[in-house]
């Protein structure tokens, strides 16, 4: 715990055996109270792994998508009773060691959600390759002209929230794919949620997951949509699904197919 808050960490997971374990041995568990993994239905031994390592694991029957997956995530975390939740890939593209310093923002009520910016540090050194540095670049600023925020990046999947914001928002209705990411801080940014950012250090690596160049574009432009839906909710012109009164919030009372529950 932390300003007696409790810490949970969620990782949505698909095939991540490989890095798995060097991820979670760089949590700082001092002050972690919970990690869940939710298992997308990979083809690996991934869920095998997290039951040896004694994380709470939740396997999908069929594969629901990254988005999808961070649904589950979510919900698990608030049947938790989690204060706090840090979404964190297994994949170990970004370094857990950051894991205190975001629970510190939320703890101390500073933000409502942080994200771990790679364009604060030097993503390019880092191995980000340079068409989605480019790409990753003038989304953010299109994104920021059309949600009236000055953030650093939206793409990053490394984040933090309170708990009061994933009760809150209408996550359900949210895509079940990448862009499911673009949507969530929209619908922050749409909310009034404070948003706080820090630097992260970029890693690629073979086995870090990373979309390919068709996915990146067909993400792109969902992106792109996502802008636009939102400057048209906020002037009243027109709201889309996820900006009205009754998109649907996540049902902390779903059922999960739990693997295994320390």
């Amino acid at each position: 715990m932390l300003n007696g808050k409790k810490i949970v960490v969620v990782m949505p997971a698909y095939n991540a055996e490989k890095t798995l374990e060097k991820t979670y041995n760089e949590i700082f568990k001092e002050i972690v109270d919970e990690i869940i993994l939710t298992d997308d239905k990979s083809s690996d031994n991934t869920k095998e792994l997290a039951k040896s390592l004694n994380i709470t694991t939740i396997v999908h029957k069929e594969n629901r998508g990254y988005g999808g997956n961070q649904k589950s995530c979510y919900t698990a975390a608030l049947k938790s009773n989690a204060d706090i939740v840090i979404m964190l890939h297994p994949d170990y593209q970004y370094t857990p060691k950051l894991i205190p310093a975001i629970a510190s923002m939320l703890a101390f009520e500073e933000y409502d959600a942080v994200i771990a910016s790679r364009m604060l540090s030097n993503a390019l050194e880092g191995g980000m390759p340079l068409y989605k540095y480019i790409a990753n670049k003038f989304l953010t600023a299109f994104e920021n002209f059309f949600l009236r925020q000055h953030l650093s990046e939206y793409h990053t999947g490394y984040r933090g929230f309170k708990k009061s914001v994933l009760e809150n928002l209408p996550l359900e209705d949210c895509d079940d794919d990448f862009v499911f990411d673009n949507e969530m801080l929209a619908l922050v940014a749409y909310h009034g949620y404070k948003i706080g950012e820090l630097s992260c250090p970029t890693k690629y690596f073979p086995e870090a997951s990373s979309i390919n160049f068709a996915r990146s574009c067909k993400y792109g432009f969902g992106v792109l949509g996502v802008s636009l839906k939102y400057f048209l909710a906020y002037a009243g012109i027109y709201k889309s699904k996820i900006f009205k009164k009754n998109a649907k919030k996540l049902d902390v009372n779903a059922e999960l197919p739990y693997y295994h529950n320390p």
